[in-house]
């Protein structure tokens, strides 16, 4: 079985130099809240919102979200891949993950990111400080949900016995996760027994990753099974196989600028600008087609990375109708085959 999860990046009205009617923004927020309680009905496992700042997306505080969706839903997972921990104290990383596991009833995800470069960069922070600053919250983060008081002294913060208020509803913890790039980075998340997403490059490459996830997890002394992995992928996805080509050109479209501001990104979209990075924006990361055609591909490529979590991006930053049609379809036609698949 595959486990089918909605990856949602709600994508903001208008542009930098077009401001929307607020009262529009009120009607697209209210949109998708309808839509994600409907996704419980189509089958979905659960959503993952993400965290981006100073455009693009309406998401800069994701745990919002899960605040408004969780009385609205009863079986959804809810959860954030990820949390974009450098820009937060880590007292209230954890003391809203203890509270957003009670207000959603035990059905929090925890995702952790280290960020976006020219999003952290917009606030004077490079992706050193990022990365020092996103180890020292992780830090806290586990021991804070072993223990009733923390204490901590670290570069940049520095606090005695604190009682960190509410425990979590699951127990020892809700299942944790975090976003990877690279095999080391998936070695350092097995060390630390959290479960990981990532996306952007070749099956091939991500299968990489997840061996050497799991060949550190043999070393650490547990078996890291399907569950452990999430692979997230922009699916496309029409009636047809021809008006699925459409949409996804559109998405390539899209894609161009946003592929050309972050520095970690190589670039395979058509005609997009190509920065060196840390990770290729492949020909894997994009399905397309037909409800049956997306199911059958997916399958293959989780089956081909040993996962058993699927993150679906579906007809990213399509207009909204679009977006709830396509939802509709694969809910309906495609999650069928990934539920029952071997």
């Amino acid at each position: 079985m595959i486990k089918p999860w909605v990856f949602e990046f709600l994508p903001e009205l208008g542009s930098p130099s077009m401001e929307p009617d607020p009262h529009d923004v009120a009607t697209l927020f209210a949109r998708y809240l309808d839509l994600w309680v409907h996704d419980e009905a189509l089958g979905f496992e659960g959503i993952f919102f993400s965290e981006h700042h100073f455009g693009r997306s309406y998401s800069p505080s994701p745990n919002l979200l899960i605040a408004a969706l969780g009385p609205r839903t009863k079986r959804l997972r809810l959860g954030v891949m990820g949390v974009v921990l450098p820009y937060y104290h880590p007292a209230r990383v954890v003391e809203e993950i203890g509270m957003l596991d009670h207000l959603t009833g035990g059905r929090l995800e925890i995702g952790t990111a280290i960020g976006v470069p020219q999003e952290l960069a917009r606030l004077n922070m490079t992706m050193v400080e990022a990365r020092e600053r996103n180890d020292e919250i992780v830090t806290v983060l586990d021991a804070a949900l072993a223990n009733r008081v923390v204490s901590h002294h670290g570069k940049y913060f520095s606090f005695s016995d604190l009682r960190l208020l509410p425990r979590p509803l699951q127990q020892p913890s809700p299942p944790r996760w975090t976003t990877v790039v690279s095999a080391e980075s998936a070695r350092r998340a097995a060390r630390r027994r959290i479960k990981i997403s990532t996306g952007f490059n070749l099956t091939q490459t991500i299968k990489r990753i997840f061996d050497a996830y799991r060949e550190e997890a043999d070393t650490a002394g547990f078996q890291a099974t399907p569950d452990y992995f999430a692979l997230r992928r922009r699916v496309t996805v029409a009636p047809t196989a021809d008006q699925a080509r459409v949409y996804a050109q559109a998405v390539a479209e899209r894609l161009k600028s946003f592929v050309a501001e972050d520095e970690r990104l190589s670039a395979n979209v058509p005609d997009a600008p190509a920065p060196s990075g840390g990770f290729t924006l492949s020909e894997d990361e994009f399905i397309t087609g037909t409800p049956k055609d997306v199911a059958q591909n997916i399958i293959e490529q989780c089956r081909a990375v040993g996962a058993g979590n699927f993150l679906t991006v579906l007809n990213w930053s399509a207009p909204f109708a679009e977006v709830a049609h396509a939802h509709e379809l694969f809910g309906r036609e495609a999650i069928p085959l990934l539920r029952t698949a071997p």
